[in-house]
C-alpha cells in the first residue's frame, strides 16, 4: 500500500501514545524541538515501535549548547513516562557529526543518514509532520542516504554500516539502495 505524505500525517495524527508523548515534550518549552528518527517511522510502517532503542527528541538552541542540559531534560521526560529518551541539542551535534553548524533542527533532521530516518513530528502548538525527501521512500520501504551521507565516502561507509546494524539488507520488505 503506497503512503501519501497526507496519509503519513493522518496516520500520525491518529496514533493516541504519539500524540501522549508529544504533549509530555511539549511541557519542557524547548526551542524547534522535533520528536524524530526510528520511533516515528516506526509508526509510520505499523511496526513494534518498542524494538527502536530510544525515542529521539532533537532541539535548537545555540546559546545553551551543555550536554548536561540535554540529559537534564531526558531526566525531566523520565519522570514524566518512563522510555527511553535521547534529547540532543542540533545546535551542537554538527561538532560530534563532523559536519557544518546545523541552522536549526529541521535542517539536522534533513541530514540524517537515511532518508526514512529523516522525518519529525512536533506540536509547538500544533501538530506538525516534517519530511524534508517526502513520502515516497517510506511509501515504498526504499533505504537510501540523505546526500549528506551520500556524496562523502566516509559518510557512506557510516551509512552501509547503519543498514547492516538495522537489518534491511537481509529483510525482503526493503529495498536498499
Amino acid at each position: 500500500m503506497r503512503l501519501s505524505e497526507e496519509e503519513i500525517n493522518q496516520r500520525l495524527r491518529d496514533d493516541l501514545e504519539l500524540q501522549e508523548m508529544l504533549t509530555l515534550v511539549a511541557t519542557l518549552e524547548l526551542p524547534d524541538w522535533w520528536m524524530c528518527a526510528g520511533y516515528v517511522r516506526s509508526i509510520v510502517w505499523e511496526e513494534n515501535r518498542y524494538e527502536r532503542p530510544d525515542i529521539d527528541i532533537v532541539y535548537f538552541d545555540p546559546i545553551d549548547l551543555s550536554e548536561v542540559t540535554e540529559k537534564r531534560h531526558e531526566g525531566q521526560l523520565r519522570r514524566l513516562s518512563d522510555v527511553p529518551w535521547s534529547v540532543k541539542n542540533q545546535a551542537r551535534m554538527h561538532l560530534i557529526n563532523g559536519l557544518p553548524p546545523y541552522k536549526s533542527a529541521k535542517d539536522a533532521i534533513s541530514q540524517f543518514p537515511e532518508t526514512v530516518t529523516s522525518i519529525g513530528v512536533t506540536k509547538r502548538p500544533d501538530f506538525e509532520l516534517y519530511l524534508p525527501y517526502g513520502a515516497n521512500d517510506f511509501a515504498d520501504r526504499i533505504i537510501r542516504p540523505t546526500p549528506a551521507f551520500q556524496n562523502d565516502d566516509d559518510r557512506y561507509k557510516i551509512y552501509r554500516q547503519r543498514v547492516i546494524e538495522k537489518g534491511w539488507l537481509t529483510d525482503p520488505t526493503f529495498h536498499v539502495e
